[in-house]
């Protein structure tokens, strides 16, 4: 298969060398390299996941696939201005779904993209959002996604039956997300707009330092914890049918929710901090417990934080589920915006299936762990309270 980083050849060499050191994670996330698998499959094996894929669905609960995200944003400072001109890649991004037999995935919108920025390596919230920018960069990049509906690419996805008629369709079903809630700018009414959109999942907190939600976990706090107006959002997004991530949010902002919360929350990317791997974006096990306590689950992500290849995801997969249960695990890749992933094309999920196989996780085991929890989850949240 011919790589976009093939494509792209001697633009990427130029945007690497334009990004610099500080800009390395955000070059990574544009264009990770192809990732040891560490492991080795017989065609006999690849043959029985793709067979399992089949027969359960596989969904990814957290990915940007093809980085829709990236259109249309405006006022961008210049190193992620270079990065949405690169424009996005559906088409290959969906093709690799159909190949690697996944069932659907979020298509994530971004909703602090414009006012983002690299600072000391890391993405981070450098201004405010001007009057209505946060509202209009919502609405165009919804419409980006509908527009990858209406091509026929995929299969928008509004309630868990959606899944297995986008198989029976022979399409991805595309589960609409947007991480951060930014752009509800204050207006409450919005989030019902946003379920009439068809959004079904909401990262509550993502990069902005100080925003109307509440703090995220890679900047000083401002608000200690969820804002006002972030608890009352969250409250009626799980009165109107929206699952709510956790990912991001500071421990205090994230246990603000739970107390709040009567319906599960999820974390979709992250990991639990260890004695032996500690980072920013991971959390703690008491909050995860907390996650898993709500009827919600966890989600396996394969950044390249304490990973190399594909066999050590396996590896934390097996840790999540000895931590917190068969029953609370689901996938999260980030794909395509994700920091040096093990991960990072969805041709390697029928690697996924079968490493797991050959572990000898119970078939029923690994169809939770793909998609049976993330449905269960979805099916639960997606009843209006």
């Amino acid at each position: 298969m011919v790589s976009r980083r093939i494509i792209l050849g001697g633009g990427a060499v130029a945007l690497a060398g334009a990004l610099g050191v500080a800009g390395y994670p955000l070059f990574r996330q544009m264009f990770p390299p192809e990732a040891e698998v560490g492991f080795e499959l017989s065609e006999e094996e690849l043959a029985s996941a793709m067979a399992f894929l089949a027969a359960n669905p596989a969904i990814d609960s957290h990915a940007h696939p093809g980085r829709t995200f990236t259109q249309d944003a405006q006022n961008l400072p210049w190193k992620l201005r270079l990065y949405a001109a690169l424009g996005t890649f559906e088409e290959r991004a969906i093709a690799d779904m159909v190949a690697g037999g996944m069932a659907a995935a979020s298509f994530s919108a971004v909703a602090d993209f414009p006012v983002l920025n690299v600072v000391d390596g890391y993405l981070a919230s450098v201004r405010p959002f001007d009057e209505g920018e946060a509202w209009a960069f919502y609405q165009a990049q919804i419409a980006n996604l509908n527009k990858l509906v209406e091509s026929g690419l995929v299969f928008k996805v509004l309630e868990p039956d959606d899944i297995a008629k986008a198989q029976g369709l022979g399409k991805p079903g595309a589960i609409f997300s947007v991480e951060g809630a930014d752009f509800l700018a204050g207006d409450l009414s919005r989030v019902n707009i946003a379920h009439d959109d068809g959004v079904r999942i909401v990262t509550l907190i993502h990069f902005v330092k100080g925003g109307i939600i509440g703090d995220t976990m890679t900047a000083e706090p401002v608000h200690n914890g969820l804002s006002g107006f972030g608890r009352e959002a969250f409250l009626e997004m799980q009165k109107a049918g929206i699952m709510v991530d956790l990912s991001h949010a500071t421990e205090k902002a994230a246990f603000d929710a739970l107390k709040l919360a009567k319906q599960p929350v999820v974390a979709t990317h992250t990991h639990i901090l260890t004695p032996d791997l500690s980072h920013p974006r991971f959390i703690s096990k008491q909050l995860a417990q907390a996650i898993v306590d709500s009827g919600g689950f966890i989600s396996a992500w394969p950044a390249g934080i304490g990973l190399n290849n594909l066999d050590q995801y396996l590896d934390r997969i097996e840790e999540l589920i000895d931590m917190l249960g068969e029953d609370n695990v689901a996938l999260g890749t980030d794909m395509d915006a994700n920091y040096k992933p093990v991960w990072e094309n969805y041709q390697k999920m029928p690697l996924i299936v079968g490493g797991l196989l050959k572990r000898n996780m119970s078939k029923k085991t690994v169809a939770k762990i793909i998609g049976g929890n993330f449905l269960r989850v979805f099916a639960q949240t997606s009843m209006t309270t």
